[in-house]
């Protein structure tokens, strides 16, 4: 048995739609039995929530899906670059805080937004994961987790 490869998912806060994906990519993983195969974290690219557990609406959309899960939030950091194999923007500012972040080095990370892995959005064009920290209800945060879903099942179609 080889290395387990490893994810990084990064929001702006790390308490929405990062660590969303975190738990939604480690469930799939769990489904299909490759626990062995990989290790996920999550971070933001701002260092405000660090410490802080998730967004109480992350918390109850993964419960309504059956997803148990704990998380401190992060701040990403460059050294992440190195360590992971893939890093995850959830979108263009993201990518933009971590391209800018890798600059022309070589890193051992592909950077992707995870959401250019959903199918629906390669028919659509919509990448991005929009933040529904704002929103005012829960569906944001439900949108969020079925384009996490569709997007992890891809990756992991495509990576395994």
């Amino acid at each position: 048995m080889g290395e387990k490869r490893s994810v990084m998912f990064v929001c702006l806060g790390n308490i929405c739609r990062s660590p969303m994906a975190e738990a939604v990519f480690n469930d799939v993983v769990m489904q299909r039995g490759l626990a062995d195969k990989w290790y996920a974290e999550s971070s933001g690219t701002g260092g405000w929530h660090v410490g802080c557990s998730p967004d109480h609406r992350t918390m109850t959309v993964l419960r309504n899906n059956g997803i148990k899960y704990k998380h401190s939030a992060q701040q990403f950091s460059l050294e992440d670059l190195d360590k992971f194999d893939f890093v995850f923007g959830m979108d263009k500012n993201n990518m933009d805080f971590i391209n800018r972040m890798k600059g022309s080095d070589n890193t051992k990370a592909k950077v992707f937004m995870l959401g250019s892995f959903d199918p629906e959005a390669r028919t659509s064009g919509k990448t991005n994961i929009e933040d529904p920290y704002y929103d005012t209800d829960i569906r944001g945060f439900e949108k969020c987790f079925q384009q996490c879903m569709r997007s992890c099942q891809a990756f992991l179609d495509e990576h395994n």
